[in-house]
């Protein structure tokens, strides 16, 4: 006769091999969350995306995702908030960022810490915010993430990576030169969303929203022009616009005011959607110069701060 081994285990180690298929689905829709998306098999798609660009960023996301998965189980959150991977995506974000932009042996584990706190950082803004009926978005990841590489001034384990040097404003120069590659701009804004340079992980990227909805595909289309024809015509830089550095906020705030967090009563939700596309355009420009000095990235504080703009807004001006 066999013997039951779940018998021998923990009850702690039993319950979580049960929910072992649970966790893993789960975490996958945590890595579509990034894009406001519950679904595993755009999640997967998502991973392969990541993956094709660094096998090591690939690994990282879907280890921090697992990681904000578990904590919002063991912590004992909301099963369906856990299960639609509401607290993988901040943990994503986060791994991918610390990955990027620190270097040294340390930076794995800094990474894999990071998601943990971002994970709690989550929940602690879920509570913060719930008066004011507004999503959390990506702030946890963006305040954790600029404070975590702000260490490595003061702690030499954080080795912060040479793409992050502080600058001088009094030497900055607008450099404008050069074609503009549109095709590249195309798939790069899509791909920045997790810091992707990559053609090919932009058109995988662009299949797995698709696959989720076609509203949710043309939207962040739509949102990617208007960003990338408003960087134009403002005279940014070329090279930004190519890198899709002016696109992956206007996608993001875009999906999410004209669709995601939208309802039948907001009738002019696709011009909304459009014009916070446009708007995180100059705010990216601007968030960007305010950080130089440090040697920050703007990250997704652009799109989170022109999307909490609209959905606040819509409290007074409901047909937004």
């Amino acid at each position: 006769m066999l013997k039951d081994n779940s018998l021998y285990l923990p009850e702690e180690a039993y319950l979580l091999r049960r929910e072992f298929p649970s966790i893993i689905l789960a975490s996958l829709k945590g890595v579509s969350q990034v894009i406001f998306i519950e679904n595993a098999v755009s999640g997967v798609l998502i991973l392969i995306a990541i993956t094709l660009s660094s096998y090591e960023l690939g690994i990282i996301a879907f280890l921090s995702s697992i990681i904000g998965t578990l904590i919002g189980k063991i912590g004992g959150a909301n099963e369906k908030s856990v299960n639609s991977g509401l607290y993988g995506y901040n943990s994503v974000l986060t791994g991918i960022a610390l990955t990027l932009f620190l270097t040294g042996s340390s930076r794995w584990i800094i990474a894999l810490v990071g998601a943990v706190i971002a994970a709690i950082f989550a929940a602690m803004m879920v509570h913060f915010i719930k008066n004011a009926a507004l999503p959390i978005l990506t702030f946890p990841f963006i305040i954790l993430t600029w404070f975590m590489l702000l260490v490595s001034y003061r702690l030499k384990v954080f080795q912060l990576s040479n793409t992050l040097v502080p600058q001088s404003l009094s030497h900055w120069k607008l450099d404008i030169e050069g074609e503009v590659n549109w095709t590249e701009g195309i798939f790069n804004g899509i791909g920045q969303i997790f810091f992707l340079d990559h053609t090919l992980s932009g058109v995988l990227l662009f299949i797995a929203v698709f696959w989720a909805g076609w509203k949710l595909g043309l939207y962040a289309v739509v949102g990617n022009t208007a960003a990338l024809l408003t960087a134009y015509g403002l005279g940014g830089e070329h090279s930004l616009i190519i890198l899709g550095l002016y696109g992956y906020n206007a996608i993001l705030a875009c999906m999410a005011v004209a669709t995601v967090f939208s309802t039948e009563d907001n009738r002019f939700k696709s011009i909304s959607g459009i014009a916070a596309a446009c708007l995180t355009v100059p705010l990216t420009a601007s968030t960007s110069i305010w950080l130089l000095p440090y040697g920050l990235p703007a990250l997704t504080m652009p799109f989170v701060l022109i999307t909490w703009l609209f959905l606040g807004a819509r409290k007074v001006l409901p047909t937004l």
